[in-house]
């Protein structure tokens, strides 16, 4: 029976395994640190959009500062009411006036029923002095300690609905719309559902939540592409907010000719809703009574500002010039 010796020199390792081997574990060390990385990096990526997603629907809202008596001297009533659909109640003021013919407005997303920057509160006493009676109240994610969410227009019009519905218990007369940014995206949105009882619509500064309008208000915070961030955040909204943004019908708000009179105002330097979106809306109306006024230079919600007596002027030309016969109900 023969046995096989081994030299010492066999139990050493060749010069090829001396090498190789720290290079392998060097290769595992740096394919270990980029999975690593590029693992933070997607959690990092992912988490960003996440919170683009969970503070969309919760806007900073500031508190309110005045009310219709302190600030223009109108003598005022606080009211509650249900939406349409009973799931909130809003909370509002209202103007009353020696007439029945009712102005509602609408305010726009992260301001509350003062909109200081507008100022809400001179249109009220403007109209005040047209005897029209005024509504303004909170949509129900402005409310404080409220756990609710901004939807772009989805449980917002319900509201508006319901702010129509409690107009309706105190007087018989007109009901006209006066809406801001995404307030005059929601008017349109609850004119779709209900435009029988609307009877004129002014729309400043429209802002409907549309995948362009969301990417180009996203750019305004940080400069993001389009792709992945756009459907991430979409993604994650209703993963967050219970409510998909696929729910908001842009597409019909924006290609539906309306029955009621409709004022559109919207500025060329709006950095939040273009106004070509607001043109392409008008000019699928058939209604004699709608107007389109594009101010030069003007921004979003700034309109009042840019021209306060002709803008003033031709809105209460707009609302005295209409009649309760145009109240019918949306095509």
């Amino acid at each position: 029976m023969s046995s096989t010796s081994l030299s010492p020199g066999s139990l050493q390792p060749t010069l090829e395994q001396v090498v190789t081997r720290p290079l392998l574990r060097k290769k595992r060390l740096v394919l270990t640190i980029l999975i690593s990385f590029l693992t933070l990096c997607t959690s990092l990526l992912l988490a960003f959009h996440a919170y683009i997603a969970w503070t969309l629907a919760r806007p900073h809202i500031d508190p309110l500062h005045s009310d219709p008596m302190r600030a223009v001297g109108l003598p005022y009533s606080s009211v509650t009411f249900p939406s349409l659909n009973a799931t909130s109640n809003l909370d509002g003021w209202f103007i009353p006036a020696p007439s029945n013919k009712t102005v509602i407005f609408s305010h726009g997303y992260g301001g509350n029923r003062e909109e200081l920057w507008v100022p809400l509160y001179n249109l009220a006493r403007e109209l005040h002095l047209q005897n029209y009676n005024v509504l303004m109240f909170d949509y129900g994610y402005v409310q404080p300690g409220n756990e609710r969410i901004m939807t772009g227009g989805i449980q917002e019009s319900q509201e508006l609905l319901g702010a129509i519905n409690y107009v309706k218990h105190l007087s018989n007369g007109p009901i006209y719309i006066w809406g801001f940014s995404m307030g005059a995206g929601t008017a349109l949105q609850a004119a779709l559902q209900n435009g029988t009882d609307i009877s004129g619509m002014i729309l400043d500064s429209t802002f409907m939540l549309n995948p362009d309008t969301l990417y180009h208000n996203m750019k305004q915070v940080v400069n993001v592409p389009k792709f992945p961030s756009l459907p991430l955040v979409r993604l994650f909204f209703p993963l967050l907010n219970g409510v998909s943004l696929h729910e908001v019908p842009y597409k019909k708000v924006t290609s539906t000719a309306y029955s009621m009179p409709i004022y559109f105002i919207h500025g060329t330097e709006d950095s939040k809703a273009p106004y070509e979106m607001v043109e392409d809306i008008f000019k699928v109306q058939d209604n004699a009574q709608s107007k389109l006024w594009i101010i030069p230079k003007a921004q979003h919600e700034l309109l009042y500002r840019a021209e306060p007596k002709k803008y003033v002027r031709t809105s209460l030309s707009f609302l005295n010039g209409l009649t309760p016969k145009e109240a019918v109900a949306v095509n």
